[in-house]
């Protein structure tokens, strides 16, 4: 007989809200592989499902007690895949490796790892401050999932207004900027 107690306990790796958290990961790998495929649609497509899974790997933590030091950090690793990473990457694909040259490109790249630096400082920083199961009124900062979905309205700017790469790449500097600035956002 299967046990099925571990997915209620706070203790378990593999407990409920930490299984909605993988599927947040798994979202976030595929869609990196499907950006590799220039399948840019079913890229955000998996994209937000991780982002949906985010969501709701918080609300069970907190309605079933399950929160606890695992889950901070596998929560925070799955938001650096899907919020970060996976935006950046689409971007430079979709965008940068389509409207820029060689100079354009390595001045891209920068912009990128400066992206993923600051979504990352803001990651590892909230760990730091974080209290397993605790809810604050407001973030301090813009929080990397709305830093995703503002980078997302960018790509969709440029796509359908078209909106050139170089403004795409200020944008994403004032985006990265605001990830760990002292904006206060309103915690959902």
């Amino acid at each position: 007989m299967i046990q099925k107690d571990f997915l209620y306990k706070s203790t378990s790796h593999f407990n409920l809200a930490n299984l909605f958290t993988f599927g947040n990961i798994a979202g976030g790998l595929i869609a990196t592989y499907l950006i590799t495929q220039d399948n840019f649609f079913w890229a955000i497509i998996f994209a937000w499902m991780g982002g949906a899974l985010d969501i709701v790997d918080g609300k069970i933590a907190r309605k079933y007690n399950l929160s606890n030091e695992f889950g901070v950090q596998l929560d925070s690793f799955a938001d650096f895949l899907s919020f970060v990473l996976v935006p950046v990457f689409l971007i430079f694909q979709a965008v940068y490796t389509k409207e820029l040259g060689s100079f354009g490109l390595l001045l891209a790249g920068i912009v990128s790892i400066y992206y993923v630096i600051s979504g990352l400082r803001r990651l590892i920083q909230f760990n730091i401050n974080a209290e397993a199961g605790s809810v604050e009124k407001y973030f301090v900062g813009v929080p990397t999932p709305l830093g995703a979905i503002l980078l997302w309205l960018v790509y969709l700017s440029n796509i359908y207004i078209g909106i050139p790469a170089l403004i795409v790449m200020f944008l994403m500097i004032a985006i990265a900027w605001s990830l760990n600035s002292t904006l206060k956002v309103p915690h959902p």
